[in-house]
Parts: C-alpha cells; structure tokens; sequence
C-alpha cells in the first residue's frame, strides 16, 4: 500500500493543539481564581472565561487526538491495512476525508473515532455510556454523528471528483467507521447503517468484502491523477 501524508500539517497542527489546550485551561484556571478573589467585580469576566476557556479546550482535545496522540488514527489505520490493501493508495490529510484509500474498485472514507466507553449504534443513531462527567467533557470530545460525519466526507470528496477529474462518472464511494481506542469497554455497533467497527476488525472485514468489481481503467487512472494532485510534492511512503 503506498501512502501519502501530509506531515507539514501534522506538525503544524500538533503544535496548534498544545499552544489551543495550554491557552483555555490557563482561562479556566484565570476564571476559578477571579471567582476567589472578587466575584462580585469579576463575575462578567469569569462568565465570559469560563465557556471560551472550555471551548478551547474542546478544540485542543479534538487536534490532540488526531495529531499528538500515539500512536495517530493515520498510523492505525495503515497499520490495519498495509496487509490487505496492497494494490491501495491512502491518502491522509489532503483530501476533503482525512483518510481516503484508493483502490481499484473506488474509494473508501474511513472515519476514525477515539472514544472509549460504551458504544452503541442503530440506524444512523448513536450513544456512549459508561464515560463520567468530568472524562465526558474535559478528558475526550464528544461522540458526536459518525454516521452523519460519514455522509459528510463521502458528499465532500464526490465534489472533489466533480471539480478535479469531471469526466469520471458517478463512482461508488464506500465509508466505514473506525474506533482507534484500545479502551473501549463495548462497542455494538453491528446495527449500524453505515460499516463500523473497532480498528482489529478492519482487516477481517475487508478481507471477507472482498476486492469488489474493478473500476474501468480510464476512471481508476482519473481518480489517482485527481488524488494526487493534492500529494504534489510528498514523498510516498510503502506500508
């Protein structure tokens, strides 16, 4: 499997992530102590620190996950998927998805989710349990949609095709759901609408999809010319 990345925005954002959470605790921090010293002549400063601090927060956690963490979701997924994508070319941080994989048969979004708890889905609805209040809002982010954020990716690189490569038509463009913590107590995720499962299935469930009809070479070759001219300029690596 060759794989491009984007390693200048990696560490761009890395670092955004570390000045981003740095910068809303020592709000929240600021907003706790004005609360001691004067709450009376403060309390309009603290009401103003206290959410943009939290938000800030929010915001860190969210790049830390995807950027700072070890092992990263990019790095998880190649891992999962070097042994039975090896005709596929992944894409990381440079496509309107953040994981994209090419390959002969289409492409495929991978979502990638780190939450831990108890995960359940049916339909396109979702619900994590099992997670306390203070991990819940300051220690991960939240759950969110995935199936909606899936639905996103996948209408967000059907535009790129569109601009980029407009002779090719409709192609299938497939989406799973990747849980990339090694901590989740449960995931039942077998109800939904959209393929989902923790990453130590990936390559199981891939391998039992099997390869898919192949794509006609003319619309295979326009998908990785239109791919890679967001990788103009990286070096690709061989996982």
């Amino acid at each position: 499997m060759i794989v491009f990345r984007d390693e200048a925005r990696i560490e761009r954002l890395k670092k955004a992530s570390q000045y981003v959470s740095a910068f809303g605790f020592l709000l929240l921090v600021a907003a706790l102590i004005l609360g001691f010293v004067n709450p009376e002549q403060y309390l309009g400063l603290q009401v103003a620190a206290l959410p943009i601090g939290w938000l800030l927060s929010q915001i860190g956690l969210y790049l830390a996950h995807r950027y700072l963490r070890k092992p990263r979701p990019d790095e998880v997924l190649d891992e999962a998927l070097r042994k039975v994508a090896r005709q596929g070319r992944m894409y990381h941080y440079l496509l309107p998805a953040p994981h994209v994989l090419l390959t002969p048969a289409g492409p495929i979004v991978f979502v990638s989710k780190y939450q831990t708890g108890r995960i359940s889905a049916d339909g396109d609805r979702w619900q994590q349990r099992g997670v306390g209040i203070f991990r819940k809002f300051f220690s991960q982010e939240s759950l969110g949609n995935p199936t909606k954020e899936a639905e996103r990716y996948v209408k967000g690189l059907a535009g790129y095709i569109d601009r980029h490569a407009p002779d090719v038509e409709e192609v299938p463009i497939g989406a799973i759901i990747v849980f990339t913590s090694k901590n989740i107590a449960e995931l039942d995720v077998e109800k939904s609408s959209i393929p989902a499962m923790h990453y130590t299935k990936l390559r199981g469930y891939l391998k039992q999809q099997g390869p898919g009809e192949p794509l006609p070479e003319a619309t295979y070759n326009a998908l990785r010319d239109a791919f890679d001219q967001k990788a103009a300029g990286l070096t690709p690596v061989q996982a």
